[in-house]
């Protein structure tokens, strides 16, 4: 039997645009199986525009939607632990604010829950700047549970933009925490070394925004210190040896280290397939 309860999770804080989030939240309520629980976590007080749009959706929906205020900024992990407890459903669908799902998005993803006995399923990103119709770059990630497991020694795992996960098994791994830029994948890294399982669709689920600075904000000294940080921790827990820590650190590191045009270049040619 297919389960078609789901909830819908989003973190929202005041830089974002409200056309982005207007276009987002539209793209999960326009499912083919559309959410019956959407909560959106105010990370600080936002501007007059983005609590319009909030509060029209609200009196649209208003048995859907939980707005969740936090009262200053706490950034994405502790917004998503705290919104993460609202959630009424077992299944809960990751999304940003400023991203656009497939109208098939949680239709796919509730149907692999039925097939597959794991505790996350994401799938492929595609990347866009303004249009969805010249979209360009494509993320995948592996799919078995097993190249999941040897993925993650390198590289993130699961596109979180696209993730649904059940909401037992986050909060028994610890939920989200505060870990700048590596919020999701520290999540997935305990829940793996915890023995869970994930799996990922070939299919493309979420149109993934890449402007607004998103490749400058994957470089420099601060996020050099924060994926040094991760990778110590990861190198502590045996997930990964020393010579993996050292070679990841390493190579990464001069990727962040690079002018943003050049990184966006790499990421695109070389960590994108």
């Amino acid at each position: 039997m297919i389960e078609q309860n789901y909830s819908v999770l989003m973190s929202v804080y005041r830089k974002e645009k409200a056309e982005y989030l207007q276009k987002s939240i539209d793209s999960m309520l326009s499912q083919t199986v559309p959410p019956q629980d959407f909560v959106i976590v105010c990370d600080g007080l936002l501007g007059d525009e983005l609590n319009q749009v909030l509060q029209k959706k609200k009196q649209e929906y208003p048995e859907c939607f939980q707005i969740v205020q936090l009262p200053e900024n706490r950034g994405l992990g502790e917004a998503l632990k705290e919104g993460l407890v609202y959630c009424k459903n077992e299944l809960v669908a990751r999304m940003d604010s400023d991203d656009i799902s497939v109208p098939e998005r949680c239709e796919w993803q509730l149907k692999a829950f039925a097939q597959n006995n794991v505790s996350i399923i994401s799938g492929a990103v595609q990347e866009f700047m303004d249009d969805t119709a010249q979209a360009g770059t494509v993320r995948y990630v592996p799919e078995s549970s097993e190249k999941i497991a040897v993925y993650a020694k390198k590289r993130n795992p699961f596109n979180h933009p696209a993730v649904m996960f059940k909401k037992s098994d986050v909060i028994k791994a610890g939920s989200y925490m505060d870990f700048h830029g590596f919020e999701d994948y520290y999540l997935w890294l305990r829940m793996l070394s915890g023995g869970m399982k994930g799996y990922n669709l070939s299919e493309v689920l979420v149109y993934m925004r890449v402007g607004n600075g998103m490749y400058a904000r994957r470089g420099g000294v601060s996020y050099l210190k924060d994926m040094a940080e991760f990778r110590k921790i990861m190198l502590n827990s045996g997930y990964i040896n020393l010579l993996e820590f050292l070679a990841s650190v390493i190579v990464r590191g001069i990727v962040i280290l690079m002018p943003a045009n050049l990184r966006k270049t790499v990421y695109s040619v070389f960590l994108r397939k």
